[in-house]
């Protein structure tokens, strides 16, 4: 059925993976919708509370492999949603951290579209919890700074050394996307912060298929490679790591398997 109502569309975040994770708003938007794009990182759990009826189109998208240009999917929704569709861009984690929300927001907007957001758990939080690990902790860290590891490139480049000073002042660093310039990473946080820093990756966060290792800044990208972590992956950087109770949360209470 179409909306009859001024156009809209929903921007919601499916959370890192697990469908348990999803908010009771997002399911009743996916249920809503008659047309649903769909990111490449959303779990396929997440998929059983579409109705059969709702239109899915797959407009993939993830670093260093090919995508769906950003400015076709923003074309798409605008034309689905003004044409009386019920619109739901369906994306991993949550729409607002690194998911581009923000410009599919402002250009909807600016043709007259509603936009409604429907927040997720990001996958930052999702991979520390999954480990047991706290990101604030009066004892470890005062702040948290969630950070992409892969920027535009030129003038946006990232300066690593000063992130690293922020994090010796007690602010724990989640960094997205990083796998692919780990050494960069590595070399320039090392400039601020010791060698034995406490650093962890978490690869499929949330998911059956999540694995993570525990290690120190100054072994993090020889283990990442030693273990063949890759994308999509969360590196988390601090002494907060000093508080995790090696627990896989949620999972039971098998001990996580964190090397290093």
């Amino acid at each position: 059925m179409k909306s009859s109502s001024t156009p809209k569309v929903q921007l919601v975040g499916a959370g890192p993976g697990d469908p348990e994770l999803l908010t009771l708003k997002a399911i009743r938007a996916i249920r809503s919708a008659t047309v649903l794009l769909v990111d490449d990182l959303v779990g396929e759990g997440v998929m059983k509370f579409a109705r059969k009826s709702t239109r899915v189109v797959y407009v993939g998208k993830r670093g260093g492999c090919a995508s769906t240009p950003q400015a076709f999917i923003e074309k798409l929704m605008a034309l689905e949603a003004l044409h009386g569709e019920r619109v739901v861009r369906l994306k991993g984690g949550d729409p607002f951290v690194f998911g581009r929300g923000g410009e599919e927001a402002q250009h909807l907007r600016a043709q007259g579209i509603e936009v409604e957001i429907v927040n997720g758990i990001t996958s930052g939080l999702a991979a520390a919890t999954s480990i047991g690990a706290p990101l604030t902790h009066r004892d470890h860290a005062h702040g948290v700074m969630f950070i992409t590891g892969h920027p535009r490139g030129g003038d946006d480049a990232l300066h690593w050394p000063t992130l690293a000073a922020a994090a010796a002042q007690g602010v724990t660093l989640v960094i997205y996307m990083g796998i692919s310039s780990i050494d960069s990473l590595q070399a320039g946080l090392l400039q601020g912060l010791g060698s034995d820093t406490p650093a962890a990756v978490i690869q499929h966060a949330s998911l059956p298929t999540q694995r993570h290792i525990q290690t120190t800044l100054g072994d993090l990208a020889a283990m990442v490679r030693r273990e063949s972590i890759g994308s999509p992956a969360i590196i988390v950087i601090g002494d907060v790591l000093r508080a995790a109770n090696l627990l896989c949360v949620g999972r039971g209470e098998e001990p996580c398997r964190l090397r290093g």
